[in-house]
């Protein structure tokens, strides 16, 4: 791994501090993140909701909020498909809470993947369409490219709302609303305004902000009774999970819907969190949500129906909510030992056929489509270059795609489309579908395009190096400082600091044969105590003079908050 370290000069770390008001460390984060006007500082570190920005800035909310109070003065009916990742499932429970406070009740279907395939697809249209017609039909995180689709649910009389963040592939729809800040926008905006990155429940929150601000200045009611801020827990998991960059409107709406989730008194959220092992002493942090939350409320979905996971954020049922809960988290487990498998003969499947290729192509008749995408993130990580996993469905080869930095997976799908049925989705994450017929050329194809695309080899795995420390400046009040940087996410990343020369005067500690404890000394004699995870196979000589990259962070055991060092890589000091 090649340590990447680019330094900022002494004189703008020093200015920004003292006119900021914050100590170097945290001043020379904000330089590397862009801000170097303090109060732009100062206001990226508060994330008040104040900064939200109006809501009929974002294209067509001005149309959208007129249909939905025109649904909501006629008492129509309204249905609404979502989708089975953790944005849709939240997106389709915060726009259904809302629209009930308003005396509708939207029916709600969220696509099976065995059954429906992904997002706005025929046969999961009919199958909301079953309970009979509605006047309105809402399509979230899903149906930017679903043009045959939308004529469909017009043809038969049907308005269509499509709420979505997907790039459009080639022209925008012609019918409908769209509402999709990559598709459309208001003529002037600036190219990237602070709500340009929000993903499908982002949008469902300015969209409801845009309905509630419309009825009050009507003097609505019910909307003067809705406490919309309320609601940022669901905004908080969808934004986190989806990993869209946590930037501008964004980090706002993660940050104070954290601070939500953390409080929550939703009975399905709170026995979610106590199954996946959350304690009400720690602060929530986005890897609560990425690595416990998400993986249960995504577990159902891909193993069985996402709606489950829709009705457990709606409910306020206690029981039924600990025992979904419960089930979700089976649904996990289960999860777990399949992609455990489906991981080990991956990357065996990789060092017998495929090491060579730029771009991996992987597909076996054994393996559950549902999961793949967890499998292929794992695997582009461990050779670091894009892999796209395929399961069985049938005559399809059906799976999720996952990238590296600098691997633009859309735009390489877009130069070898040839054969695929379907595909789409983000730079980093995309889904596809092709006949087992096709597996070959396709695999041939992509490798080629990943390889033109780089112009050469990928690019060694890179680390960078946020700032460099010693021991003495790794103090709570440190801590505090980066405190206010939560939540890390892309164009905000979770800082990894370098130490140099520092040396193990104990032998670390191996525990369950996967991970090692160190401790580290400071010029006071003080001791620091660290954790390496999954680095068993390369535990540093005691003694040495070491170079190390880590993160700093809270761990939080038996009511205690103690700082705790992460080692993220190691080498040997020059």
């Amino acid at each position: 791994m090649l340590w990447i370290h680019t330094p900022i000069p002494a004189a703008e770390v020093e200015d920004l501090s003292k006119r900021a008001g914050v100590g170097p460390v945290l001043a020379e984060l904000l330089l590397r993140v862009g801000h170097r006007d303090p109060a732009l500082a100062a206001e990226f570190l508060r994330a008040d909701l104040s900064g939200l920005e109006d809501p009929f800035l974002v294209g067509n909310v001005v149309q959208a909020v007129a249909r939905l109070k025109a649904a909501i003065a006629a008492r129509e009916k309204v249905t609404v498909l979502g989708d089975y990742d953790v944005d849709g499932v939240s997106s389709t429970a915060l726009l259904v809470l809302v629209l009930r406070r308003f005396g509708l009740d939207p029916a709600f279907v969220v696509p099976r993947r065995s059954e429906d395939g992904y997002g706005l697809s025929r046969s999961a249209i009919d199958r909301a369409l079953e309970a009979g017609k509605p006047g309105l039909f809402i399509a979230l995180d899903c149906g930017t490219n679903s043009h045959d689709e939308v004529d469909y649910l017009m043809g038969q009389g049907i308005d269509v709302l499509v709420v979505d963040h997907h790039r459009s592939k080639d022209r925008t729809l012609e019918r409908g609303l769209l509402i999709n800040p990559h598709v459309q926008g208001i003529a002037g905006e600036p190219a990237q305004p602070a709500w340009q990155h929000l993903c499908t429940v982002g949008l469902v929150f300015k969209l409801m902000h845009g309905l509630l601000k419309q009825l009050r200045s009507e003097n609505h009611p019910v909307a003067a009774r809705i406490r919309l801020r309320d609601h940022l827990d669901l905004v908080a998991m969808g934004t986190i999970a989806d990993l869209v960059p946590l930037v501008g409107e964004n980090r706002i709406l993660a940050k104070n819907g954290l601070r939500i989730l953390q409080e929550t008194a939703r009975p399905g959220l709170r026995a979610l969190m106590d199954v996946s092992g959350i304690s009400g002493a720690q602060m929530l942090q986005p890897v609560d949500i990425s690595f416990r939350l998400g993986p249960r409320i995504n577990a159902s979905g891909r193993l069985a129906d996402a709606a489950l996971s829709v009705e457990l954020l709606l409910s306020e049922d206690v029981k039924f909510s600990r025992e979904t809960a419960q089930q979700l988290d089976a649904f996990n487990r289960e999860r777990q030992d399949i992609e455990r498998k489906i991981t080990s003969e991956a990357e065996r499947m990789i060092e017998e056929r495929y090491r060579a290729d730029a771009g991996i192509v992987l597909f076996s008749e054994a393996w559950h489509p549902g999961v793949v995408g967890i499998v292929a993130g794992r695997v582009s990580r461990h050779y670091n270059r894009p892999c796209i996993v395929l399961g069985n469905e049938g005559d399809m080869a059906k799976g999720s795609g996952r990238s590296v930095d600098g691997v633009n997976l859309v735009e390489i799908l877009a130069t070898c489309p040839e054969g695929l049925t379907s595909w789409g989705g983000h730079p980093m994450a995309v889904g596809i579908s092709l006949p087992k017929s096709g597996l070959e050329g396709f695999r041939g194809r992509f490798a080629a395009a990943v390889r033109d695309h780089v112009g050469a080899e990928i690019a060694e795995s890179r680390l960078t190096i946020s700032a460099w420390l010693t021991p003495d400046q790794i103090t709570e009040h440190l801590m505090d400082e980066l405190d206010t940087l939560h939540p890390y996410g892309q164009g905000n990343p979770e800082p990894v600091f370098g130490l140099r020369s520092v040396a193990f005067r104990r032998r670390p500690e191996v525990f369950k044969q996967r991970h090692f404890r160190f401790w580290l000394e400071d010029s006071r004699c003080r001791v620091l105590s660290g954790v390496a995870w999954k680095m068993a196979d390369r535990v540093p000589p005691q003694g040495v003079p070491l170079d190390l990259a880590v993160e700093l962070n809270w761990n939080y055991f038996n009511d205690r908050k103690l700082l705790q060092i992460e080692l993220v890589d190691w080498r040997k000091a020059s």
